[in-house]
């Protein structure tokens, strides 16, 4: 077996593999001789099938499969040992490769097409500047994160009469044509409905004012405009509420008010642990700022992220073999008609030749991901999932525990690598350069990213 390269140019090669009898026909007979062994056929005792008949019926497929796994093998080892950094796939090569006749022939010979990547240099300095867009938090985003803290702490307290927004708890009981209480109809108790989601405003409006112990009749159904909804509010099947019709009458036991927290230093020390040292409301509000503006530097290094993409692409001039690449796209993607390989082909070069750049810089800078990385990214995104939820202490034990449970699915371990990788090219990009710093709005970023 043999292997002759011939460089077109700089970008595009071919490979000629020359595989002769001796290179597979101890390996073909051993086959032959194993399907032989395996053969039952009318007629012969098993095992007993003549070599000439096995060879008549699997000889071909069998020389065809073990050159296939020659050519396979030999080109993968003679692109490491050559260290050819080549992109997609070898090709046949459609004008001289020959027809194979695997009857007749011994010796074959294999053309392949080849694209290599073209040799790149990356120049990060200190006399490179790039845009870096710090998001502000205001006063008013600031005051909504104060609230919402001091909501997700707060409590329903008893009251004495209803407002637009109170709950109430108390009991339904079905009412009949006369207004009496319906011989074996519904009764639920215990219920609480919430007046401000109601949609009738006239059923809404009859609530406003009345206290515990008073009745208000209704038809629950008119109320919320949701059968589903009022069964399950008084626990009922499906059929039973889509046959339902009617008004009840609702006796209020007792009508809630939801109170927002107090800005209290007990309060602060539940938001953020006791070694948060918070026991001011100034220092509160500083840290609901700081922590807004750190969820933020993601928007940020997404922003510079797209705009090092750019100007990377567009100072680092290189060719790429276009009609190599739109061949193998081609081949590779047999669905695609030759219209949406057209449509696609721009940015297809475009994320080619910034997956180039990146490895320049992996290379370059040495970038290397422990297992380590990736656990301790899975804390860091089950840390922002608790705070989604405004946990902001939750314990590290139970942040390992759910890391772990996520490097166990390996389509979320696949992600957590390609992230780490992801964010360590940023930052090695955003130590080189010189980042011009530019404070910004959270409104002003958005309006940017549109534009």
């Amino acid at each position: 077996m043999n292997i002759t390269r011939e460089n077109i140019d700089e970008l595009n090669a071919t490979l000629t593999i020359s595989v002769e009898k001796a290179d597979y026909e101890a390996t073909v007979n051993d086959v032959l001789k194993n399907y032989r062994k395996k053969a039952n056929m009318p007629g012969f005792r098993p095992g007993m099938v003549p070599a000439g008949l096995i060879k008549k019926m699997y000889g071909k497929a069998a020389l065809a499969e073990e050159v296939n796994k020659i050519i396979s093998k030999s080109l993968n080892e003679y692109i490491h040992a050559e260290n050819l950094n080549i992109l997609g796939e070898p090709l046949p090569n459609e004008e001289k490769q020959t027809a194979i006749d695997w009857d007749n022939q011994s010796d074959f010979s294999f053309v392949y097409d080849i694209g290599m990547a073209p040799a790149i240099e990356v120049t990060l300095g200190k006399e490179v500047t790039m845009p870096y867009y710090s998001i502000a938090a205001d006063d008013e985003m600031v005051g909504k994160q104060m609230d919402a803290y001091a909501g997700r702490l707060g409590e329903n307290k008893v009251v004495d009469s209803v407002e637009g927004k109170d709950t109430v708890r108390g009991t339904f009981v079905q009412l009949d044509e006369a207004g009496n209480e319906l011989e074996g109809g519904i009764k639920a108790e215990k219920v609480v409905i919430a007046i401000d989601i109601m949609k009738d405003e006239e059923i809404k409006a009859s609530f406003i004012g009345k206290m515990a112990g008073d009745v208000v009749v209704f038809d629950p159904v008119k109320a919320y405009d949701n059968k589903h909804e009022v069964g399950h509010m008084l626990n009922i099947s499906h059929e039973e509420a889509e046959a339902l019709s009617g008004n009840f009458s609702f006796t209020i036991e007792e009508v809630l008010r939801f109170e927002k927290a107090e800005l209290t230093p007990d309060l602060y020390l539940k938001i953020f642990g006791e070694d948060s040292g918070i026991t001011t409301e100034e220092e509160f509000k500083a840290r609901v700022k700081s922590e807004i503006e750190e969820n933020f530097v993601y928007s940020s290094d997404y922003k510079f992220s797209i705009d090092s993409r750019d100007a990377l692409i567009n100072s680092i001039q290189f060719d790429l073999p276009k009609a190599f690449l739109r061949r193998w796209i081609k081949l590779t993607n047999e669905k695609m008609t030759d219209e949406q390989i057209d449509g696609d082909f721009d940015n297809f070069m475009l994320d080619l030749k910034w997956q180039l750049i990146k490895d320049r810089i992996v290379k370059d800078n040495e970038l290397k991901i422990t297992e380590e990385d990736v656990r301790a990214l899975a804390k860091e995104m089950a840390a922002m999932q608790f705070r989604q939820y405004g946990l902001n202490n939750v314990a590290d034990e139970h942040l390992e525990n759910y890391a772990k449970h996520m490097l166990e699915k390996e389509e979320e371990r696949r992600k957590l690598v390609t992230k780490k990788q992801e964010d360590l090219i940023l930052a090695t990009i955003k130590n080189k350069v010189t980042l011009d710093m530019k404070e910004i709005t959270y409104d002003e970023f958005n309006k940017m990213l549109e534009n």
